[in-house]
Parts: structure tokens; sequence; C-alpha cells
């Protein structure tokens, strides 16, 4: 298995429609992206230039020094009403598995095969042995920490989801660059979180 390469059709239901034009950004050139780059960098990219931003297990790749920054390039690039989805493992469900010493055993089938709460922590252990040490884990969250951590990096508001059990283990979050009220935080998410 090499490279993960990800689709317009593997993001969320909203954005997976013809009213949304895909722009691919990766640090990852194997992966065939439209702009290459780190996303603590995004200086390719025009300020106010993106109407939305899907990232999906990104910020869990980066140093806890860096996530800020990519946060904040991630909030320079929308446009004034745009907004972010994010979703990256959930630590404190992760770490329940692992209070019950269930470090190595699999949380779950992912298509790659087993995935235990060690490769959650700190990456897929089959990759990294490959030589893909983009797929390291080097942070994490919780859902609270994840809302404060957005809210500190230049968005207005924020909405933030926990699916912790298996087989997800994820967190997902909206990011608005604007203000929104909480209806119109719910309806972003009925829109692009998995219900």
């Amino acid at each position: 298995m090499g490279a993960v390469i990800k689709e317009k059709n593997q993001t969320t239901r909203e954005f997976n429609s013809s009213e949304w034009e895909e722009v691919r950004y990766d640090i990852d050139a194997s992966v065939n992206p439209d702009l290459i780059g780190s996303i603590t960098d995004m200086s390719l990219i025009e300020d106010g230039a993106m109407d939305a931003i899907f990232s999906s297990h990104n910020i869990e790749h980066l140093y806890p020094f860096e996530v800020p920054l990519a946060l904040s390039e991630f909030s320079r690039v929308l446009k004034v009403e745009g907004y972010l989805i994010l979703t990256c493992p959930d630590l404190q469900s992760v770490c329940q598995l692992i209070a019950e010493d269930k470090l190595l055993e699999p949380a779950y089938q992912a298509p790659a095969g087993g995935i235990a709460p060690l490769d959650i922590l700190y990456g897929y252990r089959p990759a990294l042995a490959r030589g893909n040490l983009y797929m390291a884990h080097r942070c994490g969250f919780t859902r609270s920490v994840l809302h404060s951590t957005i809210l500190k990096s230049g968005f207005k508001t924020a909405a933030t989801l926990s699916r912790g059990y298996a087989p997800f283990f994820d967190l997902w979050a909206i990011g608005s660059r604007g203000l929104r009220s909480e209806d119109e935080l719910r309806e972003i998410a009925k829109l692009h979180f998995p219900i």
C-alpha cells in the first residue's frame, strides 16, 4: 500500500457535489495534489481565496506548536464567510481503550487491516515501517481542546462533535471565520458531519 490519495468523494456529503470545486493541497507530492506545501505555510494561496476547507486527519501529524500556525493559515486563506471542516482522532476515546490494556488490539478494521490504539496515537505502523514518515502522529486532541484551539487560532466561532466509538474514534469540528449563531453552525454540521 502506497500513499493515501483522498478525493472529493471522500470528503463530506456537501463537498461531494457539483457545487464545489476541489483544490487539493498536500505536503506529499506522491498523492498528486494540485498544490504542494505544508499547512503551516500556505503562502501559495492568497488571503481570503477559499470558500471552505476540509482537513481530514492532518493536524495530528503536526507538532503541538505547529497546530496554531496551521489553523491560522486555514483562517487566513478563507473568505470572511468561509468555514473549516476538520476531523482528527479523538484521544479521549482512544485512551479509554489503552486504560483497558488494549493498546495493541485492533480497535477497528480498515481496508489496510486492523487499526490498534497505538496506530491512532502515533501513526499507522505499517506505513511508518515502509518509510512514509508523513504518517507519524505528533500531537492529539480531545473535544474541548480542539474547540478551544480553533477559537484561539483566528476563528470567531466553532462547534465540535466526538464519535468516540468503533470504528471511528474521531472528532469533527467547524471553524467559522466570521461570527455565526448556534443555529447556523448546526445547519453547517448537518451538511458535513457524519450522522
